[in-house]
């Protein structure tokens, strides 16, 4: 059996899933039952075969609504595997660093170029470095408070998931200085990031190898399920970039966030639309089972 969760960013109408019932129908994907997550907000539709078809159809069928179709068994995960910037953040920590050295224009159109896969992540991330090289580590800390912003239904996300038994992991090809901080806020287990080369309290514009990139988050991914002693298919990863498309074929569940045209290409399904809450609603938790945030 598959499940296709209908996840609506407004508000989902009963019409708005017997018209994603009616379309599955006409394509000879017959449906098998609905069943609410939260009333007006989610609801998972069952059918028997075709999941690659279920999700054409029905990925752009209702506004404002994103779609996850996946099978029924192990849908619930046990280690969650999370890009940060754009992803379990709102911003782009390296551009908005940027900006205080009066270059995010320049810095921010390579990160742009990178995480649409045009450019080598490594080499865009040591470009982008060495223009703040003499920028004052107390930028860093300045960034951090002005600029960056939790995204919404991530600490929802990390502690109904730590709640209910599973490991979460955040891999961030951005920076310790942040990555440490956010995922402790969020409530993550732990962070992998890149680290900045500082001297005399300034940026050096350079990074310790080897470089947190896409083979990097690949690797933590794999050897953190094996650790635990985990399949693919309970992995649940998420990200927005090219550095993320790795890690987001193997999970049994590859989650692309807002994310870029090649990165949603890779991904097993995207999320547009919703919050990082989708997610949960993905997993099958009802409203009423998330852990309570102060998000």
């Amino acid at each position: 059996m598959f499940i296709a969760t209908l996840i609506a960013a407004g508000r989902l109408s009963s019409g708005d899933i017997s018209a994603a019932e009616d379309a599955l129908a006409a394509a000879d994907v017959q449906p098998a039952g609905r069943s609410w997550l939260e009333t007006d907000t989610a609801c998972d539709l069952l059918f028997q075969a075709r999941p690659a078809e279920a999700r054409a159809i029905l990925e752009g069928l209702l506004p404002g609504v994103d779609i996850v179709v996946q099978g029924e068994a192990n849908r619930r995960k046990s280690l969650l595997v999370a890009d940060m910037d754009s992803t379990m953040i709102t911003i782009e920590c390296i551009d908005e660093l940027a900006d205080y050295a009066g270059l995010k224009a320049e810095v921010a159109d390579v990160t742009e170029r990178a995480m649409r896969g045009e450019l080598a992540f490594e080499e865009a991330l040591d470009a982008r470095v060495a223009l703040l090289e003499g920028l004052s580590e107390t930028m860093i800390d300045l960034c951090h408070a002005e600029r960056l912003s939790i995204m919404p239904g991530a600490k929802a996300l990390v502690a109904t998931m730590r709640a209910h038994g599973a490991t979460c992991l955040l891999v961030s090809g951005g920076f310790t200085r942040f990555a440490d901080r956010v995922a402790a806020d969020i409530g993550f287990d732990r962070a992998i990031a890149n680290r900045l080369n500082i001297a005399d309290g300034r940026l050096l514009g350079t990074v310790e190898r080897p470089i947190v990139g896409a083979q990097a988050k690949l690797d933590a991914l794999t050897e953190t399920a094996a650790e635990l002693g985990l399949g693919m298919d309970a992995v649940l990863a998420v990200g927005d970039g090219a550095n993320d498309i790795p890690m987001l074929e193997v999970a049994g569940l590859g989650v692309a966030y807002r994310a870029k045209p090649k990165t949603q290409a890779a991904a097993d399904a995207r999320i547009d639309h919703s919050d990082l809450s989708a997610l949960l609603y993905a997993q099958g938790y009802m409203r009423r089972d998330w852990c309570a945030t102060d998000q």
